[in-house]
C-alpha cells in the first residue's frame, strides 16, 4: 500500500525505460517496480487529473504482459486505455509522464501516434475484440507470424461489439489471446492461489499433450470412441461450469483459463508463459481490484474512476476555485423534481450513473431507473420501447458516446417520432480527456434527422426550464449541456415551458449580430459589453434552437443588419452555423455576411477547456477578433 503523501523514492524504476528492461528483472524486483510504477499513478494524477483506480487496478498484468509477450512485435491492444497508465510507463513515457492529459503532453489513452507499443487509438468500450482479431487476419494475409492480445475490462463486455468479436474469433478459430480484467469479482487470496496452480497445471505443455493423446486414444476404441471422447468433454464442462464461469466463452469456441487472481506476478507470469504456446482463440480471466494500493481508490473505486486534482494524503479532490454546482449537478436534482410530479419519467443511463447525476433519481425511483452497462444502443431502443408505451424515458448518456447509437436514433426512436428525451452531458470541449471523448459533433448528427428538437441552455437556470420543456414535448428531445461548473446564476424555484424554436435578444446593437449557442452565449455577451465601450454595437441573440431555428427573428436581424457571426461548441460542418447559412438560402436572403465561429474540420487534442476556447477563438477575446476581422473587411 502506497504510503500517504510520502517522499517517492525509486531503486527499480530509474532502470526502467522499455519492456525489454522488465525482462532481466526476478521476482522480488518485479514485486517492487509494481510498487513504484503505481507510486508514480498516483502522485501524477493526484496532480494532473485522470484514470486512477482502474489504472492501478492492472499494474501486475500489465508487467505480466510486457515480460511475458515480445512487444511490441507482439501487440497488446488496450480496452476502454484508462487500464494503460502503467503500460505508457514502462514504454518510453516514463519520462514525461508527468505531462500526463496536458496541453502538448501525452495521451489519457493509448495512441498510435505516441508509440510503437500502442496498437490502437481507444476512448470507446468494446472495441479492443474486433481489432485484434484485425490483426490475426491481417497477419495471416500478410505470414506474420506473432501473439495478438486484448485486454478488455468486465464492464466493456457489457457493449454488444465485444460479443460480435468474440463470436466471429470462436468461429475463425486462428490464435488469439482476449484476457478479461474482471475488478468486480469478489475472490479470497487461497482461492485465487488455488486456482491459478489449478489453471497453470492444466494449460502446461504436459497436461495439453496428455489430453490431446487421451483424447487420440479414446477416439481409436472402435465403434464407441467417438462417444466416450463426447461424454468425457461433457464431464469436464459440466465440471467447469460448477468450479468456474466459463461454459459460455468455451460453448463460444475459446479456450477459457481462469479465474487467475491478478496482483501476484509469478502466477500471472507462469499462466500467461504457458497461455502464449496455446492453438486457437483463448480467453483468461483475470480478477483484480480497482485502487489497489491506494485505500481511498479501494475502498471507494468509482470515486477515483476519472478524477481531477487531489490531495492524496486525504484522497480528497482539491476544492475548485468556483462553489457554483455543475450542469450534472442542476441535471440530476432537475430530473428527480420533474419526477416526482409525473410518474411516466424513467430514467436510463448507459453504466453512468453518477458521472451523470443520475444517482438521486436512482435513491429515489429505484423502479424507475434503469442502467443497461455500457451499451447505448440498447439504451436507446430499451427507450423507444418505454416510450411506445406511455412512459418519458430520459436518456443520460455523454455527448461522445451517444455517438454510437446514432442508428437506433434514427430508426428507432426519430423515425416513429417517440417522446424521447436525449440528455447530453458533457457536450462541446470537454478539455483534457482529448478527441475520443470531445463532445462537438451531436449538433450536426442530430439536426439532420426528422421530428427531433435540438437545444442547449446558456446557463444552469435555463437548462432547467428546457428540461422541463423536454419531458412536455412528446416527441425526441436532445437537451446538450456541458462539462463543469454553471455560470453562478440564481435559479428559479418554477419552470416554464419554453415557445419551440425562438431565441431570446440578450442585446441590442446595429453594427453586427452574435447569434450564439449554449455555452458559447456568455462569451458572446462579454464580449458585445466590452467593444460598447468603443462605440461598438453588437446585437447578440441566445439561439437556444439549433434545430428548429428561429427563422423569424434570424430573417428580421439578417435584413436589418446584414453581418452575422454565429459561435457554437461544435464543428463547424452541418453545425449551428450551417443550420443558419442553409435557412438564409432558403428563404432567398441576400446581402447578408456570415461568418462562422466553431470547431474546423478537424479532431481536437487534449488540453484545458480554456486552453482550447482560446485556440479556436470561442472565448471572448477571439470572438471580438472575429468581430473586429468582419467589420474591417465589410464596412
Amino acid at each position: 500500500m502506497v504510503k500517504q503523501q510520502e517522499i517517492v523514492s525509486y531503486s527499480v524504476l530509474p532502470n526502467i525505460n522499455y519492456p525489454e528492461d522488465i525482462r532481466k528483472l526476478n521476482i522480488a524486483e518485479l514485486n517492487k517496480l509494481a510498487s513504484e510504477v503505481r507510486s508514480m499513478i498516483i502522485q501524477t494524477v493526484a496532480s494532473s487529473g485522470g484514470h486512477l483506480a482502474s489504472s492501478l487496478g492492472t499494474v501486475e498484468l500489465t508487467l505480466a504482459l510486457h515480460y511475458v509477450f515480445n512487444t511490441p512485435l507482439d501487440k497488446i491492444v488496450w480496452d476502454v486505455g484508462h487500464q494503460a497508465y502503467a503500460h505508457k510507463i514502462i514504454t518510453g513515457r516514463k519520462d514525461i509522464f508527468s505531462t500526463l492529459r496536458k496541453k502538448d503532453g501525452i495521451s489519457g489513452f493509448p495512441r498510435r501516434e505516441e508509440s510503437a507499443y500502442d496498437a490502437f487509438n481507444v476512448g470507446h468500450s468494446g472495441t479492443s475484440i474486433s481489432v485484434a482479431t484485425g490483426f490475426v487476419e491481417a497477419d495471416c494475409l500478410n505470414g506474420i507470424s506473432r501473439k495478438i492480445v486484448a485486454v478488455i475490462g468486465d464492464g466493456s463486455m457489457t457493449t454488444g461489439m465485444a460479443f460480435e468479436g468474440l463470436n466471429w474469433a470462436g468461429d475463425r478459430k486462428k490464435d488469439l489471446i482476449i484476457v478479461l480484467n474482471d475488478n468486480e469479482m469478489s475472490i479470497s487470496p487461497n482461492v485465487g492461489a488455488m486456482s491459478s496452480y489449478l489453471n497453470r497445471m492444466m494449460t502446461g505443455h504436459t497436461v495439453t499433450k496428455l489430453k490431446a493423446d487421451i483424447k487420440n486414444f479414446l477416439k481409436s476404441i472402435p465403434g464407441i470412441g467417438d462417444q466416450i471422447v463426447k461424454l468425457s468433454q461433457q464431464i469436464e464442462e459440466s465440471l467447469k461450469t460448477f468450479v468456474v464461469p466459463g461454459a459460455l466463452f468455451e460453448e463460444l469456441g475459446f479456450t477459457y483459463v481462469g479465474p487467475l487472481e491478478g496482483h501476484t506476478l509469478e502466477y500471472l507470469i507462469a499462466n500467461f508463459e504457458n497461455i502464449k504456446d496455446l492453438s486457437g482463440p483463448v480467453l483468461v480471466h483475470i480478477i483484480t481490484k480497482k485502487g489497489k494500493g491506494y485505500k481511498f481508490a479501494e475502498e471507494k473505486p468509482l470515486n477515483y474512476h476519472g478524477i481531477s486534482s487531489f490531495n492524496v494524503a486525504t484522497g480528497q479532490p482539491i476544492p475548485s476555485s468556483s462553489s457554483n454546482p455543475t450542469y450534472t449537478d442542476i441535471f440530476g436534482k432537475t430530473i428527480v423534481k420533474l419526477g416526482r410530479n409525473d410518474s411516466r419519467i424513467v430514467t436510463i443511463t448507459a453504466a453512468m450513473c453518477d458521472g451523470t447525476g443520475l444517482d438521486q433519481f436512482c435513491q429515489e425511483f429505484p423502479e424507475r431507473f434503469y442502467d443497461v452497462g455500457i451499451a447505448e444502443q440498447h439504451a436507446v431502443t430499451f427507450a423507444a420501447g418505454l416510450a411506445v408505451e406511455g412512459l418519458i424515458p430520459v436518456v443520460a448518456i455523454y455527448s461522445t458516446f451517444l455517438q454510437r447509437a446514432y442508428d437506433q436514433i434514427l430508426h428507432d426512436v426519430c423515425l416513429q417520432n417517440l417522446p424521447v428525451v436525449f440528455a447530453l452531458d458533457r457536450a462541446g470541449i470537454v478539455g483534457e480527456d482529448g478527441a475520443t471523448h470531445q463532445g462537438l459533433f451531436d449538433y450536426s448528427y442530430l439536426r439532420s434527422i426528422p421530428n427531433i428538437i435540438v437545444m442547449a441552455p446558456k446557463d444552469e437556470n435555463e437548462l432547467q426550464h428546457m428540461l422541463k420543456t423536454a419531458v412536455n414535448c412528446r416527441c425526441p428531445v436532445s437537451v446538450r449541456y456541458p462539462r463543469g461548473r454553471g455560470t453562478g446564476v440564481t435559479l428559479d424555484d418554477d419552470w416554464k415551458i419554453l415557445a419551440i424554436g425562438k431565441g431570446e435578444v440578450l442585446h441590442e446593437g446595429t453594427d453586427l449580430a452574435l447569434f450564439a449557442v449554449g455555452v458559447e452565449v456568455y462569451p458572446a455577451l462579454a464580449a458585445a459589453e466590452r467593444l460598447a465601450s468603443e462605440g461598438i454595437s453588437i446585437k447578440v441573440i441566445n439561439a437556444r434552437f439549433v434545430k428548429p431555428l428561429d427563422v423569424e427573428l434570424l430573417a428580421k436581424t439578417a435584413a436589418q443588419i446584414k453581418k452575422i457571426i454565429t459561435v457554437e461548441e461544435n464543428v463547424l460542418p452541418g453545425g449551428f452555423g450551417s443550420a443558419v447559412l442553409e435557412m438564409l438560402a432558403e428563404k432567398n436572403i441576400t446581402g447578408v455576411s456570415v461568418k462562422r465561429l466553431g470547431i474546423p474540420d478537424e479532431f481536437v487534442e487534449h488540453a484545458t477547456q480554456a486552453e482550447l476556447r482560446g485556440k479556436y477563438g470561442l472565448d471572448e477575446d477571439g470572438i471580438i477578433r472575429a468581430i473586429r476581422e468582419m467589420l474591417a473587411t465589410t464596412s
